[in-house]
């Protein structure tokens, strides 16, 4: 009764992993400094036409609130930078805020957070010592307008505040941020918040003096002897991206927080520069921009924080002509303001989700020798960074206990995370692919497949 009770749980999950993985997501920012912006009603069609379910507004545009309702779509709305010191200062002003920008537009419009000014550690110095007064009067406004349980608040900063972030593992914050910061994730943590992220490897590529290839900027797999392994973790970092994402928890990990999540609020890769940007092209930004779509959606974390998906936001729509700057800053967007796509690409989540829902499994050949799965499994669970977790001893998918189903377990969580980066079935010919409808094969095994699909979720449910 036991296993029917867990088989019934884990194919009702499973229904809601076919329609949305699990959560994650890639939404995109919405800039404004555009000489012809279309109309918002537009721009909404834009977004249902590529099927993006989040977006991010630097502002509280009417609008753009007005033409999102009833779209289902997810809205972070902007605190502007000029308005950090203003609502930092008065309980009243935020409240004023809350009730013009948020509540006259909820329900009907998915207002889901509050991004509280843009990197303003960093851009607006003068207002650090205000920042976290205005996100805790604007959440005590959320509070007083019962609203708090629907809309979180959070402040994007960029990686310049953490001044070293390779090793991951030694990163921190700029000391001289340290009162504000320890402020700002204990209101995060007290209001089950979480960090904002701006993560550029574009940035990190072209002003890191060639310490980096740029295949790492760009997700693109690395040969062997250039992998880029963190020497106090021996975590192998296949991107860019991940090492930014797992520096940022490793700064926040040195305050003495944790459970924390991050989502990245701005990367991107620009597809046209100057004549001393040369990496500012439209190749590397649809190659990046896959690429990314690709890795945020296999739903795992960076390799300090497996089972947190790096929720993330792409910059951005439009191409911004009226930002001041070198050519590149004027070059982000997907989009050019005519609506047309300045290079082909998906931004619908459907095709990676029919990808996974076609359940491929990279799993143990039949009759593979015991030693080389032991290897395989060996390796798996330790350098290839699978997580084994499920299939310890006491864990729930830890049944049935064969080397068999535990070496297909860390097989295919290594293969689902690292595929998208060149990461095989292979096991040294002990492995292979397989799209076999889980019903299809006996009781045990079919636990066993569907814990490997539900991967972080297994640990919440009894297989055993």
């Amino acid at each position: 009764m036991l296993l029917e009770k867990c088989l019934g749980s884990l194919l009702l999950l499973i229904v809601g992993i076919f329609t949305h993985a699990l959560g994650t997501f890639v939404g995109i920012n919405i800039g404004t400094d555009v000489s012809n912006l279309p109309p918002a009603s537009d721009i909404v069609a834009i977004l249902k036409a590529h099927q993006i379910t989040h977006v991010r507004l630097y502002d509280t545009d009417s609008h753009m609130l007005k033409a999102l309702s009833n779209s289902g779509i997810e809205v972070i709305v902007g605190v502007t930078n000029q308005q950090v010191l203003g609502i930092g200062e008065s309980a009243s002003a935020a409240a004023a805020w809350i009730n013009k920008n948020v509540a006259a537009y909820l329900p009907s419009t998915n207002i889901t957070s509050i991004a509280v000014g843009s990197e303003v550690l960093t851009s607006i110095p003068n207002a650090a010592p205000v920042l976290v007064s205005a996100m805790n009067y604007l959440h005590k406004a959320l509070v007083a307008a019962n609203l708090n349980f629907q809309v979180k608040v959070s402040t994007p900063q960029s990686m310049d505040i953490i001044p070293r972030p390779f090793p991951p593992s030694t990163a921190t914050f700029n000391s001289s941020w340290n009162s504000t910061i320890y402020q700002l994730l204990q209101f995060l943590k007290n209001t089950n918040s979480y960090y904002m992220l701006n993560a550029y490897p574009y940035f990190g590529y072209t002003k890191g003096d060639g310490i980096f290839p740029i295949d790492y900027a760009l997700f693109r797999p690395l040969p062997s002897v250039k992998q880029i392994v963190d020497p106090n973790t021996l975590f192998h970092y296949s991107s860019m991206f991940d090492a930014m994402v797992d520096a940022a928890y490793y700064s926040i990990e040195a305050f003495n927080f944790s459970g924390i999540p991050i989502v990245v609020t701005e990367t991107g890769w620009p597809w046209l520069g100057g004549a001393d940007e040369p990496d500012a092209t439209v190749e590397n930004a649809e190659t990046y921009i896959d690429n990314l779509i690709q890795r945020v959606l296999n739903n795992s974390g960076p390799p300090s924080q497996p089972s947190i998906p790096i929720n993330t936001y792409i910059y951005e729509l439009f191409n911004e002509d009226k930002r001041p700057g070198p050519v590149s800053e004027k070059n982000w967007g997907v989009f050019f303001a005519n609506e047309t796509a300045v290079y082909p690409l998906s931004f619908s989540t459907s095709d990676q989700i029919t990808e996974n829902s076609s359940a491929v499994f990279c799993v143990v050949k039949s009759g593979a020798d015991s030693d080389a799965l032991r290897d395989g499994l060996n390796w798996a669970c330790g350098p290839g960074q699978a997580n084994c977790t499920a299939i310890q001893s006491g864990q729930p998918c830890y049944n049935p206990d064969t080397l068999e189903n535990h070496a297909s377990f860390a097989y295919n969580d290594y293969y689902q995370k690292k595929r998208i980066v060149g990461g095989t079935c292979d096991f040294s010919g002990t492995a292979m692919t397989t799209t076999k409808d889980p019903s299809e094969f006996s009781k045990p095994f079919f636990v066993l497949i569907l814990c490997m699909y539900l991967g972080n979720l297994s640990r919440f449910i009894s297989c055993k």
